[in-house]
């Protein structure tokens, strides 16, 4: 496990997250990249920030975690930045994307909120 994955999601979860980030892609607005998502939540602007677990070196989200927990903005951990990007409409993979609008996700990103906020205890 990265040193940045501060606590496991199961596989179950972590398909719901994809799912949260491909209706915010295609019902609301998803940012992607490290250096746009970074600013996104120094601005208090993002609902939601998800991390690839795959990225190479680690030290590039290792910051985001803390960052989020500072803004009070949930966060979770996907296995793969392909799929990450692939979820949020790129053709390439995407080591973080941050939710602006989650569109139709709202259930949704409650439900995954309480879900990964069960996980970190």
């Amino acid at each position: 496990m990265a040193m940045y994955v501060r606590f496991e999601i199961p596989k179950e979860v972590q398909n719901k997250v994809y799912e949260l980030v491909e209706i915010s892609r295609d019902t609301g607005k998803v940012r992607k990249g490290t250096n746009e998502v970074t600013k996104l939540v120094e601005r208090g602007d993002a609902l939601m920030v998800v991390m690839a677990m795959d990225v190479q070196p680690p030290e590039i989200l290792a910051h985001m975690p803390l960052l989020c927990e500072e803004r009070s903005i949930p966060y979770a951990y996907v296995a793969s930045k392909a799929e990450l990007g692939n979820a949020s409409g790129l053709e390439k993979p995407t080591a973080a994307v941050a939710l602006l609008d989650v569109g139709k996700g709202k259930s949704q990103l409650e439900a995954l909120t309480e879900q990964i906020d069960k996980l970190k205890k």
